[in-house]
């Protein structure tokens, strides 16, 4: 760890000084490297939807919109930035590992936001030791190696490191800080709307109530009033700016606002009531930090400082826990049915890391030695349990082969008629997306469902239609009703239990693909699909917005950042060494 520093006449173990963000770095190349490269999160559950997404972009960069699913719907409905990104990368290495390549970049990104994140609270040396942590973070690998939430890792680095910009603008009014702070903004909300709506407000709030708080500390000298006037502006300049780069998106939101029949979701459930999701959803993402939340509570209410950022964490805390309390659905009231909350818990835990590092710290000079490896320990054994429990708890089955089936619908002008799966999943559904150019009825990503027969009904998926009980089979029923309607000719059956249903319906087995595991059925008479009128086609201005726009925040935040480099914090005191002809001794841990 290099030499070590000398304070006083006396050697400072390294233990004792902040870990470089540079080491760090390399522990999250050699943590992550290695399971990104085995494309462990090739299996997870929307890895394949966010695929499906840049697979567009690939092909038709400035038309968002996507035939493939649910007979047509536009992209501008969902936050363009990381399919961007995969888009761009693939055309060199190809979908699987370019989204490999920026889901490691969402992982390098987050010990970095979290780090200059803590540094508001804490020390240099208890944000380094917050920031090991985060790449350790089991609610990090639970939404990276089983959940796939790339949108969500990746949105919540990019507001990390622009909040304190926020900060320092609203102490010390410098503009630079106001100018890279609006665009890391505006590249986090191009990368994911939900992390808009809600974790920016859970993160930035208890930043400008510090900034309040810090108004006259080190060489700041300003007035509460002066605070959040400034805080004030850069809201309002950051609503601009978002809404110029996701205007497509609001533009789609208007034409069609969320009015479907809410879908099921098991991180909204009682945890108390449903152990085996409160294992899922809290207990795994959490691991050994819910060892630390006693320390939370505590350093949270003792110090004024503290108080905002522990609050903001007591909140999303209670949000991660899902329909456990009565407070989510009091605060959100029909959003309640809409909102998944597995990753308040992830925002929850960013939020608690540097009450986390500030712990590390004080068990270090206490314990030396001994703390260091019982944390390391359990750091480990935290994600070692996320990356494994799909192994333990699997969501869904993705262990077949789809090639044979985008082979038959792309040949012989099978991809003139529409087509459904039963019984893939939806990560298999949208494997079959990327790899065929027929279009489909079905469809992965909710907010997209405008068909009727699918948004009068709690169903998700018309794949997965059983799981949904009678709302899943009765979409599934009037879809099979219109079939005619839509042009829907082919359907892949995986799973007998629909079977009596399409032959009841007029459908017949005609192949089977995978030794006999997927059946193909087919019905006579049906007319070629055409066009439908659902959903509104974004324009040729709108496609050359979102082409540019979101991607382009992205590309301006990594210019600023070499531009206008950080200037280094000197408020801590610098020990330099000491000219001494003595034998140095170490320093005992205190």
């Amino acid at each position: 760890m290099g030499s070590p520093t000398i304070v006083s006449g006396r050697y400072a173990p390294p233990s004792s000084r902040a870990v470089p963000l540079t080491w760090i770095l390399l522990l999250a190349l050699a943590v992550h490297g290695p399971l990104l490269l085995m494309q462990l999160p090739n299996g997870t559950y929307d890895a394949n939807l966010h695929k499906f997404f840049a697979s567009n972009y690939a092909q038709h960069w400035f038309n968002p919109w996507n035939e493939k699913q649910f007979t047509g719907f536009s992209e501008t409905t969902y936050p363009p930035l990381e399919h961007q990104w995969i888009a761009l990368f693939s055309h060199v290495m190809g979908l699987n590992l370019a989204y490999m390549l920026v889901q490691f970049i969402a992982i390098a990104l987050l010990p970095i936001g979290v780090f200059r994140y803590a540094r508001i609270w804490v020390s240099e040396r208890a944000a380094s030791y917050a920031a090991v942590a985060s790449v350790l973070l089991g609610s990090l690998s639970f939404l990276v190696y089983n959940a796939g939430q790339l949108s969500t890792t990746l949105a919540a680095p990019l507001y990390l490191n622009a909040l304190p910009y926020l900060y320092e603008w609203s102490r010390d009014a410098k503009g630079r800080a106001l100018i890279k702070g609006l665009v890391l903004i505006c590249a986090a909300a191009a990368a994911h709307h939900v992390t808009l709506i809600f974790g920016s407000v859970l993160f930035a709030l208890p930043v400008i109530a510090t900034a309040v708080i810090d108004r006259k500390r080190e060489d700041a000298d300003s007035s509460s009033a002066g605070v959040i006037s400034r805080a004030a502006v850069f809201t309002v300049l950051a609503l601009v700016g978002i809404g110029l780069v996701l205007l497509p998106w609001f533009i789609a939101f208007y034409h069609n606002p969320i009015k479907q029949m809410p879908i099921p979701h098991a991180s909204r459930y009682n945890y108390l009531e449903n152990i085996e999701w409160g294992l899922n959803y809290w207990v795994i993402p959490w691991g050994a930090m819910m060892l630390a939340l006693p320390f939370i509570f505590f350093r949270g209410f003792r110090e004024k400082r503290f108080v905002p950022l522990f609050l903001g964490f007591w909140l999303t805390l209670i949000f991660g826990l899902g329909g456990t309390t009565p407070l989510p659905r009091i605060l959100l009231g029909r959003a309640f049915e809409v909102v998944t909350f597995e990753r308040f818990t992830f925002w929850a835990t960013l939020i608690a890391l540097p009450f986390v590092g500030l712990l590390a710290m004080q068990l270090i000079d206490r314990y030396g030695r001994k703390a260091m490896v019982v944390m390391g320990a359990l750091a480990v054994l935290s994600m070692s349990m996320a990356v494994a429990w799909p192994q333990y708890h699997p969501t869904h089955e993705s262990k077949f082969d789809v090639q044979e089936m985008a082979s038959f619908l792309n040949r012989d002008g099978h991809d003139k008629y529409r087509y459904i799966t039963l019984g893939f999943g939806a990560d298999k559904m949208d494997e079959l997306s990327i790899l065929t150019n027929a279009s489909s009825v079905d469809g992965d990503y909710n907010s997209a469902r405008l068909l009727p027969e699918m948004t009068a009904y709690g169903g998700g998926q018309l794949t997965n239609s059983k799981y949904y009980g009678t709302n899943g089979m009765e979409a599934l029923r009037a879809i099979l009703k219109h079939a005619d309607q839509y042009g829907l000719k082919y359907i892949f059956v995986r799973d007998i239990y629909y079977e009596p249903l399409v032959a009841f319906a007029g459908w017949r087995k005609t192949e089977t693909y995978n030794h006999g595991d997927v059946s193909l059925w087919v019905k006579e008479g049906i007319p070629p699909a055409h066009p439908t009128d659902f959903g509104v086609r974004p324009t040729a201005m709108e496609g050359l917005l979102w082409g540019t726009l979101p991607i382009g925040s992205s590309i301006l935040a990594l210019i600023l950042f070499f531009l206008l480099p950080d200037r280094r914090r000197t408020t801590e005191t610098i020990e330099f060494p000491l000219v001494t002809t003595e034998q140095p001794i170490l320093r005992e841990a205190r």
